[in-house]
């Protein structure tokens, strides 16, 4: 993240760097053959050797060169894609809204604490329980009902932030800049998609 600045008010807007493909369409999945209408995208382009057989059969049945990551949108009727055309960051347009999805940041194993925001037990008087969860079960049912709030694994997980305008498009060097903050850690793979569309490209 960092921040730029407005020229005529000179305000100071938080926004986050996304280098937005180019991506490559790799396949049109249609109703006739497949049920749905949807594009299949791939980005970063890797080494024949880097896919094993049929991932790269895939690849070189439709004349494409093979790509580390492949990601499907729902693809607009009126859009008119090719299988080797590219799509970069022109799909977008300063001052839109679009939606974010990428893996969240892994914290580990964590108590309920950091995990839920629980306040804790006393911290004087000889407590000796301070960021405990105390009780696990009821009393009747002599179990613990699914849902409760318990210690355990947080974050690593697939999370969308809507409502993200773009502030600038860098067609030279298929840059976003969106406003605000993102899923996941840097160098995260990020899907974006125009805000209530199905249109999309990929980190």
């Amino acid at each position: 993240m960092t921040r730029i600045y407005d020229a005529d008010t000179g305000e100071a807007i938080p926004v986050t760097v996304v280098e937005a493909g180019p991506c490559v369409v790799v396949q049109l999945k249609t109703a006739e053959t497949d049920g749905y209408e949807a594009v299949q995208l791939g980005y970063e382009q890797v080494a024949h050797s880097k896919l094993n057989e049929p991932r790269l059969g895939h690849f070189l049945s439709k004349s494409v060169e093979p790509h580390r990551h492949l990601r499907e949108f729902e693809l607009l009727a009126d859009e008119q894609l090719e299988p080797g055309a590219a799509v970069t960051v022109e799909m977008f347009e300063e001052g839109q809204f679009v939606e974010v999805s990428g893996t969240s940041k892994g914290r580990g194993f964590t108590g309920v604490v950091k995990r839920y925001g629980f306040r804790g037990g006393p911290a004087s008087h000889g407590s000796k329980v301070h960021r405990a969860p105390q009780s696990a079960g009821a009393t009747d049912a002599q179990r613990v009902f699914r849902g409760k709030r318990m210690p355990g694994h947080m974050g690593a997980a697939r999370c969308t932030t809507k409502g993200l305008k773009v502030v600038r498009v860098d067609k030279e060097r298929n840059v976003l800049l969106l406003r605000g903050s993102i899923p996941g850690a840097r160098g995260g793979l990020l899907e974006i998609k125009h805000q209530g569309a199905a249109r999309g490209g990929s980190e």
